[in-house]
């Protein structure tokens, strides 16, 4: 349980202290965009000693996901910010929740509210869609990945969504392991398969190869070869469950994983099938945000 926790804290290819570092820039970066040269709303209308208590509510059903980087954004903007985490990452939440509470100057909160709760919405919808897959796939063991279909210098933050969600990281970049899809094969100018990988093998030290195959006479051969993971690509649960007698029979340690039109209302019979992993595209590139709002508490004294 400590391990795992550890991974989703930390990252499977990232320490703590580098995340941390990514997040802030991240952040610094948010602010200012959308705080360009001042707040002209706060500070023309709010005192500049004001202060305030704010609640972030969740005005929906979901996985929490962003908690740290909600409090870096005030932080950010003004560290003697006080912010009581109520629901942590991982955490279910339900419609009406109060997610957490922040306590400083006005115009810090008014100025910081749209970063805070964009990140923390956006975040929290990747971990509440991960989650989704991961609940229907029980009590299967197969895995649910991610992919690198995600957003341009934010996919850090969407893999530890996914990771909160229940998820697991397929590889950060194209240096973490090999992947053979069939533009490399047609690349590659008419060198069979198995000698591609072979080739491949003896370059790239311990290094993974996954190749992809899109019918079960191309994974007939690959089972030959020195892959240790063959990507099942678009193939319908019938096609997967015989892949899967196929591998037991013949080289029942390469790895499958399903991918392609893989969907919330397939993917429990894919998993039923047999197969190790699953790759869903979907996770970080067709997410809903988790709708979260900041709430100003009226003060009872005034």
């Amino acid at each position: 349980m400590k391990a795992r926790l550890s991974a989703v804290i930390e990252g499977q290819d990232e320490t703590r202290k580098c995340f941390q570092r990514y997040a802030r820039t991240i952040v610094q970066l948010a602010l200012v965009e959308d705080i360009g040269h001042g707040d002209i709303t706060s500070k023309n209308l709010i005192p500049a000693e004001a202060r305030i208590t704010a609640r972030l509510v969740a005005k929906g059903d979901g996985v929490i996901c962003g908690m740290n980087l909600a409090y870096e954004v005030f932080k950010a903007l003004d560290s003697k910010v006080i912010f009581h985490v109520l629901i942590k990452d991982g955490m279910r939440v339900s419609k009406g929740d109060v997610v957490a509470e922040v306590y400083g100057l006005a115009r810090v909160l008014l100025s910081g509210e749209r970063v805070a709760v964009n990140l923390l919405s956006f975040l929290s919808g990747i971990a509440t869609q991960t989650r989704l897959y991961v609940d229907k796939i029980k009590p299967y063991k197969t895995g649910i990945y991610d992919t690198r279909k995600t957003t341009p210098l934010l996919r850090r933050l969407e893999r530890y969504a996914v990771r909160t969600g229940g998820g697991v990281n397929h590889r950060f970049n194209l240096n973490d392991m090999a992947m053979i899809k069939d533009n490399h094969y047609t690349a590659c100018d008419g060198r069979s398969m198995t000698q591609i990988i072979a080739r491949l093998k003896a370059r790239i030290n311990k290094k993974k190869i996954v190749v992809e195959v899109d019918t079960l006479n191309q994974l007939q051969e690959m089972l030959l070869s020195k892959a240790d993971i063959i990507l099942l690509d678009n193939m319908n649960p019938q096609q997967i469950a015989r892949a899967v007698r196929m591998r037991d029979k013949a080289a029942p340690h390469i790895l499958l994983e399903a991918s392609g039109g893989i969907t919330l209302r397939n993917v429990r019979k894919y998993a039923a099938a047999g197969v190790d992993r699953i790759s869903v595209g979907a996770l970080t590139h067709s997410r809903q945000v988790l709708d979260i709002s900041m709430e100003f508490v009226p003060d009872e004294n005034v």
